[in-house]
């Protein structure tokens, strides 16, 4: 496996950073996953977009233009040869010292990885997910916003941890005033009376670009999706629920905290859905050659 690094394609065992590289140390810098099917960077614009926010929001500069990070992540596909791959594209701070300043840390750290990933086994996209709320909230916008795609995953990985002390696939994060936020990794969508709701971004939630891709396919089909303020009981007195992401796609939920959805079925809606999204991945994005 090749790595690209600070400009470099280096092998697997030789991508190294310094151990006092500010993302290590502090979580400081920013990320993207981003997926390919068969040679097409889907919405890969988009997340280059959210990238750069992202590192704005931080004050991190990149010490590439857009369109040179795009040829950064085509020239790690082609050289490891990879028409459907998950690519992990991450900025630190840098190096610095053990203080907290980022003024010490002179020049950005930049890696991108080029790989497969299945976020969930597969036959769960048939079957359905089971979920549980966890008592861990989300981040509130006011401390560290979710619109930012930090290197600081910690909230989400103790509502992971929760989850999985309960044999759970995934955990619901609500907000600190008890409103649905979303999962670990994923957004959520319901489906009540043919509308698609989904929690309003300044709740505190992370704006996914699957998430996005939603909204255009509800609003080509004449599908009325908003985003509102949910609680749990609209959970679960949901007609259907289903979560997105880069990674896990569309993927229906079929139970919360012990209430089945849709009498434990994924619903015709999410399967329309996860349908049109298959076909979209296909046309939607940057082609290249591997």
């Amino acid at each position: 496996m090749k790595i690209y690094l600070n400009g470099k394609l280096v092998d697997k065992k030789d991508a190294k950073v310094s151990i006092f590289d500010h993302g290590l140390l502090y979580g400081d810098g920013v990320f993207e996953g981003i997926r390919s099917y068969n040679c097409l960077i889907f919405r890969l614009k988009d997340h280059i977009n959210r990238l750069y926010r992202s590192a704005q929001a931080i004050m991190l500069d990149i010490p590439l233009s857009k369109e040179n990070m795009i040829k950064a992540i085509v020239k790690t596909l082609r050289a490891n040869k990879l028409k459907d791959a998950y690519i992990r594209v991450v900025v630190t701070r840098g190096e610095g010292d053990l203080g907290l300043d980022p003024r010490k840390c002179k020049h950005p750290t930049i890696f991108i990885i080029a790989d497969s990933i299945a976020l969930y086994p597969q036959e769960l996209y048939k079957k359905g997910l089971d979920i549980v709320t966890v008592a861990t909230r989300r981040n509130i916008n006011e401390a560290l916003t979710p619109q930012i795609k930090s290197l600081n995953y910690l909230n989400n990985i103790m509502a992971k941890i929760e989850a999985i002390n309960v044999k759970s696939e995934e955990a619901l994060m609500l907000s600190y005033d008890g409103y649905v936020c979303e999962c670990t990794g994923d957004n959520i969508f319901i489906v009540k009376d043919s509308e698609l709701l989904t929690p309003p971004i300044s709740i505190g939630i992370l704006p996914g670009i699957t998430r996005g891709a939603v909204f255009d396919i509800a609003a080509k089909r004449n599908i009325n999706a908003k985003a509102v303020l949910l609680t749990r009981y609209d959970l679960y007195t949901a007609d259907e629920i289903f979560l997105t992401g880069t990674a896990a796609e569309i993927i229906p939920v079929v139970k919360i905290d012990a209430r089945s959805i849709n009498k434990g079925k994924p619903g015709k809606v999410t399967l329309s859905l996860m349908e049109e999204f298959r076909r979209i991945t296909k046309i939607d994005g940057y082609r290249y050659n591997a």
